[in-house]
């Protein structure tokens, strides 16, 4: 089945002078355009395709994969506006457009929007939209504590940082969680730290669990023999700096140097640590 948003597997079925036809089933033929074709075919082969619709409302497919898929957010840029509305840069030949009534604020070329991707009902026609809010949290997700995800920044509150995450749900990273300033649009990964009875998402920029102390714990070993046996970095330090030095919270910090104490491998004293010679 050839669904506009969508990659499929279809069978070539001839070559023609703009390029290859392939076999949309219900739909009919579906053009591969000849700038698109694959250096090597041959007629009933399945080449693996995105479908969309071009300028003139018919389907036609592209070998390439956009950046964002219908149903996602991403960060994209604004590459032209016209008097339709704003188009953004998604990877694919025909550019995104964004229709007036779907921008929250007026697009301007040359800079980056958050939007969302939906198959338009009126249209039929795959748009974006920066009216995100209303997009989010709308299927079931499957998240997990300590479960690496993909973030995109998106707004502040009194509590933290809001993001997507993995491009389909909303979650917050609390201010005790962010050592530095976040800007809207950035991109970054993320841990899930807790999913909530009320379906709200917990993250945190930090790997947590054992393994992340386990390795920061050889980290502080190694550059304590960088530094001659001794850091000047300890429980006195600020969590900024401790972050700034290790990438990590205090609070990872000290249960590394916690557990390199237990083990009698570092002392830790008022200014610092101090390595013990084997």
């Amino acid at each position: 089945m050839a669904n506009i948003g969508e990659r499929a597997s279809l069978q070539i079925l001839h070559e023609k002078t703009f390029g290859l036809f392939l076999d949309g089933g219900e739909f009919g033929e579906i053009l591969l355009p000849r700038r698109e074709m694959p250096v090597k075919w041959a007629l009933g082969e399945f080449v693996s395709v995105f479908i969309y619709l071009d300028s003139e409302d018919r389907q036609v497919a592209t070998l390439k994969t956009p950046k964002v898929m219908p149903g996602h957010f991403a960060r994209l840029k604004c590459v032209d506006v016209t008097g339709i509305g704003a188009f953004l840069d998604w990877g694919l030949p025909k550019d995104l457009l964004v229709p007036f009534r779907e921008q929250k604020v007026r697009m301007e070329l040359g800079k980056f929007y958050i939007v969302y991707v939906m198959i338009d009902e009126q249209t039929g026609r795959i748009i974006a939209t920066s009216r995100t809010a209303r997009h989010m949290d709308q299927v079931q997700h499957h998240f997990r504590v300590e479960q690496q995800v993909d973030l995109i920044i998106y707004g502040k509150t009194a509590l933290g940082y809001k993001a997507i995450v993995d491009s389909t749900h909303s979650g917050l990273i609390f201010h005790n969680e962010v050592f530095q300033a976040l800007q809207p649009g950035e991109m970054l990964k993320g841990y899930i730290t807790a999913v909530r009875a009320d379906g709200k998402i917990d993250i945190s920029l930090h790997a947590p669990g054992r393994a992340k102390v386990d390795g920061l714990e050889a980290q502080i070993l190694a550059e304590l023999e960088a530094r001659g046996g001794f850091w000047s970095l300890g429980d006195h330090s600020p969590a900024a700096e401790i972050n700034d030095e290790l990438g990590v919270s205090k609070r990872t910090f000290k249960q590394a140097t916690g557990a390199l104490w237990k083990k009698r491998k570092i002392t830790i004293e008022p200014n610092g640590i101090r390595r013990v010679e084997p």
